[in-house]
C-alpha cells in the first residue's frame, strides 16, 4: 500500500516539473522572439539612417538657403545612430518628424518634387517607413503574448520565481502625428 502513494507523488512531481520546464522554454522563446523582432526595427532604422544624407544631398541641391532644416536632420540622424536598447527611440520620433518637415519643404521646390533622384529617394523612404511600421506592429504583438504569458496565471509563478519582468511596448513620440508646421521666409 505504500507504494501507490510512493508513486503518485513521484508521478505529481514529475508532471510539475514538466510544468514548470515547459513554462520556463515557453518565456525564454518568448523573450527571444521580442529580441529578434527588436533587431527588425533595428535593421529598418539603420536603412532609414542611410537614406537619409542621399535625401539631404538632393535636397540641397535644389534649396540652398534651407541649410538650417538640412543641417538640423542631419545632426539628428548622428544622434540617432548611437546604439539603441530595445524600445528606446526617443531621437527616432525627432528624425521622423524632422523628415516631415524636409518632404514639407520640398513641396515649395517644383523642379525638386520632379526630380527623379528625389523621388526615387522619397519613395524609398516611404517603404522603410511602412516597415519599419510593420516591424513595431511584429514587437509589439510579441511585447504583448509575452506579458500575457507573465502576468497571467499560473505562468505569472514561473515567470516570477525566474525573474522575468515585463518589457514595456514600442511607441514613438505621438507629436510627430501632429500636422507638421513649416514657415518659409
Amino acid at each position: 500500500m505504500n507504494a501507490m502513494p510512493l508513486w503518485t507523488l513521484l508521478a505529481i512531481t514529475g508532471l510539475a516539473a514538466i510544468y514548470v520546464l515547459v513554462q520556463y522554454n515557453g518565456l525564454i522563446t518568448l523573450r527571444n522572439h521580442i529580441a529578434e523582432s527588436w533587431s527588425d526595427i533595428d535593421t529598418e532604422l539603420k536603412r532609414r539612417h542611410d537614406l537619409i544624407p542621399n535625401l539631404v544631398q538632393v535636397v540641397r541641391g535644389y534649396a540652398q538657403h534651407e541649410r538650417e532644416v538640412l543641417d538640423r536632420i542631419v545632426q539628428i540622424r548622428s544622434e540617432c545612430m548611437t546604439p539603441h536598447e530595445p524600445g528606446q527611440t526617443g531621437d527616432e520620433s525627432r528624425l521622423s518628424s524632422a523628415l516631415g518637415r524636409l518632404i514639407v519643404l520640398a513641396e515649395s521646390y517644383p523642379a525638386l518634387k520632379a526630380d527623379e533622384a528625389f523621388l526615387r529617394l522619397q519613395k524609398e523612404l516611404a517603404t522603410t517607413e511602412n516597415r519599419i511600421q510593420a516591424a513595431r506592429r511584429f514587437y509589439n504583438g510579441n511585447i504583448r503574448d509575452y506579458r500575457n504569458k507573465i502576468e497571467s496565471f499560473p505562468g505569472s509563478l514561473i515567470a516570477a520565481a525566474f525573474g522575468f519582468r515585463p518589457i514595456e511596448y514600442l511607441a514613438f513620440d505621438s507629436s510627430i502625428s501632429r500636422p507638421v508646421d513649416v514657415r518659409l521666409p
